[in-house]
């Protein structure tokens, strides 16, 4: 079995750890939502604890350095602090709003990636990036719903917030990435700077557990580690722009999930905003691999 994956090419691997992200990010959701009524501080520090025994299992391992490069201190915290800010808004969404619903305004982040790199690594935006974008940005509306009587609003604004966090924390990583970082420290340093600020909150405001919440948040843990080694695997086997497309599998996963396990209808208008966005990722999918295609043709 092992031999016949180590023969497929690097997109067909590439492809494969991106799908399997998206199925442990999946299951990382859905058992962060069965852990029930539990405060969002409480479901992160466990989900953040158990990734940073696997993260620090992994350097062990290999032998990793634990000191970062020059330079790389500020970029690890500026990621670490907006991937925070993330867990957080989906989370909170989560516990509030329909599976597929929350995941969708998750993958908002390459979108916001594409606006945090033009500003902060000064990579242009092309036009059609652009147009994709704002559609994109018009789609997220469709699932928010900004209305005075949607009763969800504040739920979906901080699954919507947490996608743009997201993408600031992708963005640091793409530059860390550049400069050479080690992906498993950058996956530890996240871990533990999520625990050492959320341990306080539960050293003074602990809710009680029940044995089913400790095996749900455990589970969480054990899939959100598995979904950061995955995607880290599917992006060096091969680039974002043949692979990327793969990762809106999530949301079939998550509305599949969310309906057997939740009961998760989304409503007419969520489609509509799932139909825009991921049309917008298909769009860009194949303009950015038209491009690196002519970038091979003239070189």
């Amino acid at each position: 079995m092992f031999s016949k994956f180590s023969s497929l090419s690097s997109k067909t691997k590439g492809v494969i750890f991106i799908i399997l992200s998206a199925l442990s990010f999946t299951g990382m959701n859905t058992f962060v939502r069965l852990a029930g009524d539990l405060p969002t501080m409480q479901k992160v520090f466990f989900r953040n604890f158990v990734a940073m025994i696997f993260a620090f299992a992994a350097m062990v391992k290999a032998g990793d350095s634990f000191k970062p490069k020059k330079g790389s201190l500020k970029y690890l915290l500026i990621r670490s602090a907006a991937g925070l800010a993330g867990i957080f808004g989906n989370f909170y969404a989560l516990d509030k709003i329909e599976l597929s619903n929350a995941s969708m305004l998750n993958k908002m982040s390459p979108f916001f990636a594409l606006v945090f790199s033009a500003i902060f690594i000064k990579e242009k935006v092309k036009p059609k990036q652009a147009v994709a974008i704002a559609v994109a940005f018009i789609g997220a509306l469709f699932i928010i719903k900004p209305t005075f009587g949607n009763a969800d609003l504040l739920a979906s604004l901080a699954g919507f917030a947490g996608g743009m966090a997201a993408g600031g924390a992708y963005t640091c990583v793409r530059w860390l990435g550049i400069k050479g970082e080690n992906g498993r420290l950058i996956v530890l340093f996240f871990s533990v700077f999520s625990c050492v600020l959320t341990v306080p909150y539960l050293i003074f405001d602990y809710h009680y557990m029940t044995a089913f919440q400790w095996f749900a948040l455990l589970m969480a843990g054990v899939f959100a580690a598995g979904g950061q080694f995955s995607i880290t695997a599917a992006y060096t086997h091969a680039p974002s722009r043949e692979i990327s497309v793969y990762d809106y599998s999530q949301i079939i996963f998550a509305a599949v999930v969310g309906f057997f396990v939740f009961g998760d209808i989304p409503d007419v208008w969520s489609f509509v905003g799932y139909f825009i966005i991921i049309a917008m990722a298909v769009w860009m999918f194949v303009y950015n691999n038209r491009q690196g295609a002519l970038k091979k043709h003239n070189q």
